[in-house]
């Protein structure tokens, strides 16, 4: 454990209706920060918080923005109304937020006309990023080095997923296939109707969503290679299997009541909603996980007591001219304009 310590600061966090994501709020509130959330509703976002114990209508620990990810206006407007109101920079920026849908038999699309994953998981949180990363490279937040105060690095973390990393078990799973954008073929004829795929092939809802997740890890890669010397760590994480959140709201009855079962009893690698929020805001928030470019995990069937771990990634992930076709094509589909 590093011996330096951290002031708590200001975080955005995208996705804390459920899960994951609002268990990662209550972590940081718990640690002092302040947290924004961004979900299309922030009611709900404002009424699950309650539901947990944390502040009520109180702007200095807690407050909830209106951001669709799935629709680049909303990004847009919503980043700017933020920035237009913030008082200090922000501390740290966390993309969560994801949807799910495998059992699709036709692709929905997002108010651009890109398939909806991709739009809501990837671009969405690709066009944030872009639109924040400025403010993020202003914060200040102090750190305590054993003899003297220094500026602790802003953080940008992405939530990954072993269903992205071919390197993983996970990773190779053929049902419905591995994360593979092929030769972004989708991409680069505009992924407009009828195309649904990155790769231009037909269209796999479950798929997609790896092949989404695929694009956020490729993209925090990307953001390293290119913002090496600048004040932000860019990592992304994957917290272990929380098999018993919204996220597979989707999916058959019979799914969700025996994945948790066989994550705990048979792989034993089942990890609760709120170690998994807890986890996160290790990342954001500890000084040791300051170290830009890494995948963090914690990999409880590879490591005694749960001990985090810089994961291996595939060339899929880490190949530099896929990341910068990717970064490239998708700053053209997420309409991205940053002076």
């Amino acid at each position: 454990m590093s011996s330096f310590q951290s002031a708590p600061g200001t975080v955005l966090i995208t996705g804390t209706t459920s899960g994951v994501g609002l268990y990662a709020t209550k972590a940081l509130i718990d640690l002092g920060w302040k947290v924004i959330t961004a979900n299309r509703s922030p009611e709900r976002a404002e009424k699950a918080a309650v539901k947990l114990g944390l502040p009520f209508r109180c702007p200095k620990q807690l407050q909830h923005i209106s951001i669709d990810l799935s629709d680049l206006d909303s990004v847009s407007k919503g980043v700017k109304d933020l920035l237009d109101k913030l008082d200090e920079p922000l501390d740290a920026l966390v993309c969560n937020a994801a949807v799910y849908m495998p059992r699709l038999s036709k692709p929905r699309r997002s108010p651009q006309g890109y398939e909806l994953s991709m739009a809501t998981n990837h671009f969405g949180h690709f066009l944030m990023i872009q639109l924040l990363l400025e403010n993020l490279s202003k914060s200040k937040r102090p750190v305590w080095k054993g003899r003297s105060w220094g500026i602790e690095s802003s953080r940008l973390v992405m939530l990954g997923t072993v269903t992205a990393n071919y390197k993983e078990l996970g990773g190779k799973i053929p049902i419905p296939a591995p994360a593979d954008l092929g030769d972004l073929s989708g991409f680069k004829e505009g992924f407009l109707d009828p195309i649904c795929m990155a790769s231009g092939k037909r269209f796999k809802p479950g798929k997609a969503y790896k092949d989404s997740k695929l694009c956020n890890m490729i993209t925090i890669q990307e953001l390293h290679r290119r913002f090496k010397d600048s004040s932000v760590v860019f990592s992304s994480l994957y917290p272990g299997c929380v098999a018993n959140t919204k996220l597979f709201r989707n999916t058959p009855k019979i799914f969700q009541w025996l994945f948790p079962l066989f994550q705990r009893f048979v792989t034993g690698g089942f990890v609760s909603q709120p170690l998994a929020g807890k986890r996160v805001a290790q990342v954001v928030s500890s000084p040791e996980f300051g170290i830009s470019g890494v995948h963090w995990s914690w990999g409880n069937r590879q490591k005694k007591n749960g001990e985090q771990f810089s994961q291996k990634l595939s060339e899929r992930i880490t190949d530099p001219e896929t990341a910068s076709d990717v970064w490239d094509l998708s700053m053209k589909l997420a309409e991205v304009n940053v002076k």
